[in-house]
């Protein structure tokens, strides 16, 4: 058998999720917060975006830093809950898309990394 006889990755199993934040500080301690709770795999902190959006009736523009959390589909739900209550933002901006396909090695990884959800 050889190494790359893996097991076909199921189509969503696994999200990026996305988060806004409003400077360096907040973007480096949430990611921490989440990769050292098993919710993230990996989160890529992107900085240098312009955000411009309404809120409470008037136009926004504002720098903000976004981060890109990979995770278990399953767990994206007690992500998003965990950003709620861990982030400077009244709403937090979280959500997210499924993976349709990837590397297998480095989705295997990432199943291996996130556990699974407590039940």
């Amino acid at each position: 058998m050889s190494s790359d006889s893996q097991q076909k990755y199921e189509a969503g199993t696994h999200s990026i999720a996305y988060v806004t934040t409003p400077n360096a500080n907040s973007a480096k301690e949430l990611a921490r917060k989440l990769v050292e709770r098993k919710l993230a795999a990996c989160v890529n902190i992107i900085p240098g975006l312009t955000s411009i959006y309404e809120w409470e009736g008037k136009i926004n523009e504002d720098q903000e830093i976004l981060l890109m959390i990979k995770t278990r589909t399953a767990r994206v739900d007690e992500l998003s809950k965990f950003v709620r209550e861990n982030h400077p933002y009244s709403v937090a901006e979280v959500i997210s898309v499924p993976i349709e396909n990837g590397n297998p090695p480095y989705l295997d990884w990432l199943s291996k990394t996130v556990t699974e959800a407590k039940k």
